[in-house]
């Protein structure tokens, strides 16, 4: 299986799992949390399909990437998408991401700057900063309950998760199965309990400082029914702090944080 490596824990390496399929001008597409590579799987059928080059990955401690007990944070993850970008040695890539995939964008070109990336698009993205301040309102306190809950029961935790971050309540039967939400829920509890506990900290990372550094285009899309991120809180203000020459807000009617995927929309 493909495999890049971009660190070492004791005696094993740290691998990062990837997809490279297609030719053409390549698109990266980065997950979010709890997911993998997989939650692309209709949007790399439909980009394959237009003549691109499309390259999916696990995040560390999620999917087919190693476990390592540290580095859950949006520098490490940035990092190792540099080492995948150098290592494939890919140029003029469109990068996407998904909901906490969107803060390793913001991380990557705040930190790596544009060199091998041509655009952007950010896909119900996390909010630029989610604990509260008198200049984040809608921004959550600082005590939090959900690193707990993970610890206590996590396939529980999960069930519950999936409601809000699907809009099963509409959505369910219609807009996506039964088997797709116990899939994705399949995917959540089968990664690292080490990841998924300490994924919770970096939603409380502050990305103002690269959001503000983007120069290249930027797309920004954001369901009106987002429950899992609301659209209010996270995109309006993303959008402000990327330069307004280079991003392109829109919203789209009644779709939850997850329907560009199970709709098979194209980001």
């Amino acid at each position: 299986m493909p495999f890049v490596t971009v660190g070492q824990e004791n005696s094993a390496p740290v691998d990062l799992y990837h997809e490279d399929h297609g030719s053409g001008r390549p698109v990266v597409l980065i997950h979010g949390f709890p997911l993998s590579g997989r939650a692309w799987e209709r949007q790399e059928r439909a980009l394959l399909a237009a003549g691109r080059r499309v390259v999916t990955y696990d995040r560390r401690g999620l999917g087919r990437s190693s476990w390592p007990a540290t580095g859950y944070d949006y520098d490490t993850f940035a990092a190792g998408l540099d080492e995948l970008l150098t290592a494939l040695d890919l140029r003029d890539v469109d990068l996407a991401g998904h909901s906490m995939g969107a803060g390793e964008v913001a991380r990557y070109l705040g930190t790596f700057g544009f060199v091998r990336v041509r655009r952007a698009a950010i896909t119900s993205g996390v909010k630029p900063y989610l604990l509260k301040t008198p200049e984040t309102r809608h921004g959550v306190p600082q005590r939090s309950s959900t690193g707990s809950a993970l610890t206590a029961a996590c396939a529980a935790y999960f069930t519950e998760c999936n409601k809000n971050f699907f809009d099963l309540d509409v959505t369910l039967g219609s807009r996506i199965s039964a088997e797709a939400v116990q899939g994705e829920w399949n995917t959540a509890v089968g990664a690292s309990p080490i990841a998924t506990v300490a994924g919770v900290a970096t939603w409380h990372s502050d990305l103002h400082t690269d959001l503000s550094k983007i120069d290249i285009p930027v797309l920004i899309l954001h369901g009106t029914e987002d429950r899992a991120l609301p659209i209010e809180a996270c995109s309006p203000r993303r959008a402000e702090l990327i330069r307004p020459v280079a991003q392109a807000f829109r919203r789209i009617g009644t779709l939850s944080s997850s329907s560009l995927k199970t709709t098979g929309g194209k980001p």
